[in-house]
């Protein structure tokens, strides 16, 4: 079994991360966040396209224009982003047969559990922000940092 973002949700998620560490107020132009999100520069417009028409970023043309979040982080989650490019989390399609599910004029014998587990995960990317993404991302980079030499002078050769 693979669960996994299609290539436009895990875009989406991309852009929206690097929109939620601009500084507010800021309006990143598409190279940048393709640059620094390591996004396609030639399919990014379309993505962002996809959440402008969500409802989740804003776009300004121009020399100074450029996207931004219309709301805070903490306000913003990651199923918005995700549903806005790929569409409902939630299916319909039976594990087992791939068709709607039906097992003998009933549901399958999965599909309880199956619904049930499709549930816990729309519950937490409605629990998981953006704010929640950033402190995440922060958290990693600061882990990633070299530690800093604490030798100083004493365990330099004289």
């Amino acid at each position: 079994m693979q669960l996994s973002l299609g290539k436009r949700g895990d875009y989406a998620v991309r852009a929206t991360l690097a929109l939620t560490k601009a500084d507010r107020g800021t309006r990143l132009k598409a190279r940048q966040i393709a640059g620094e999100m390591d996004i396609p520069e030639k399919y990014l417009p379309q993505v962002l396209a996809t959440l402008v028409r969500a409802g989740l970023i804003g776009s300004v043309a121009g020399p100074d224009g450029g996207y931004f979040l219309l709301r805070s982080p903490a306000e913003v989650t990651l199923r918005e982003v995700i549903e806005a490019a790929d569409g409902p989390i939630r299916s319909d399609t039976c594990v087992l047969r791939g068709s709607p599910c039906r097992w003998q004029g009933a549901i399958c014998v999965l599909h309880e559990h199956w619904v049930a587990a499709q549930e816990a995960l729309i519950e937490r990317l409605d629990q998981t922000t953006f704010a929640d993404l950033r402190r995440t991302d922060d958290s990693i980079a600061f882990a990633a940092q070299p530690a800093p030499n604490v030798r100083g002078d004493a365990g330099a050769a004289s």
